[in-house]
């Protein structure tokens, strides 16, 4: 296993490990006959002691599988640290631009998921979409699009990792953002497409993709020595017009680009939900291609977020 590998690996136990709610030694208090659920926890050099609820034997298990999840995750991570470590793996110093990106990104990562939910054309409201992330469910929103916001935000925090940020934006990448993003949908949702597909809305159909030209391919855009943004919206429009996958190509193609732009320091990229409509008919245009420089010019102008 190469490096490139471990950290792709680290960063998704990482990332599973943000998604458990509950994190330390379960303790159970028994105050005046009643007893009530806490979790110790050290945080930094002192232990802390944070109450959860009234104790039940359903509560109890919960939390009782969550921390061991939890350590096995961790213990699965110093596991991949030290396999990195003997590879000679050393932390990479990020510039002080991308860690603030960073920290944008993390910022607006609500609103950047509900922005891309639209585009798939997930009915589900701000608000519903917050209570997704925070919760896991939520009323009123199909089991398939709950999952459709998971997944990205379990994709999103992949990326968001320090050493994925600071790994090249490549295939490998690509692939392995397209297997989280059909997580649920797809056996080998991260699997390059070997079957034909359709667009709906235009009469463009994307040739099955090889290996090998889509790996040259990307890395000619990012090689190209184009300013930053413009290498981002290629990687993204080259992606969604390819149909690298059998589904979620746009979702995978706007993160593998803000991979690259984050990586940069270069902002964000992302379609508002109050411009989908006009980038889905520019977009076709491009499928067809009909008209390739006035989607370049929309992202530029309309969906590059800087700070």
């Amino acid at each position: 296993m190469d490096i490139q590998e471990l950290l792709r690996e680290k960063a998704e136990l990482a990332s599973a490990l943000r998604l458990i709610p509950y994190d330390g030694s379960v303790e159970i208090k028994t105050v005046s006959e009643g007893k009530y659920l806490y979790l110790r926890k050290r945080v930094a050099s002192r232990m802390t002691s944070t109450y959860i609820d009234k104790y039940s034997d359903e509560l109890h298990a919960l939390l009782v599988r969550s921390t061991q999840e939890a350590r096995r995750l961790k213990k699965q991570i110093r596991s991949v640290e030290k396999e990195l470590a003997e590879l000679g793996y050393s932390d990479i110093a990020l510039s002080s631009r991308v860690l603030l990106n960073l920290d944008f990104a993390r910022a607006n990562v609500k609103s950047l998921i509900y922005d891309q939910a639209v585009l798939e054309g997930v009915s589900a409201t701000f608000p519903q979409t917050e209570s997704i992330l925070e919760n896991g469910k939520v009323n009123g929103v199909t089991a398939s699009d709950v999952q459709k916001i998971l997944n990205l935000k379990h994709a999103w925090e992949f990326i968001l990792d320090k050493d994925v940020i600071a790994a090249p934006s490549d295939y490998y990448l690509l692939c392995h953002i397209a297997k989280l993003v059909n997580e649920g949908f797809y056996e080998y949702g991260g699997k390059i497409r070997s079957v034909p597909v359709t667009i709906g809305g235009t009469k463009y159909i994307p040739p099955i993709p090889n290996e090998l030209d889509v790996k040259d391919q990307i890395l000619k855009i990012t090689q190209s020595g184009l300013p930053d943004i413009d290498t981002a919206i290629q990687l993204c429009l080259y992606s969604m017009k390819t149909q690298v996958f059998n589904d979620g190509n746009k979702r995978a193609s706007v993160i593998f680009a803000n991979h690259f732009l984050i990586g940069k320091g270069g902002g964000l990229l992302v379609i508002p939900e109050e411009h989908v409509p006009e980038f889905r008919r520019l977009l076709i245009d491009f499928y067809e291609g009909k008209d390739e420089e006035s989607i370049m010019h929309f992202m530029k102008d309309v969906c590059w977020r800087r700070f």
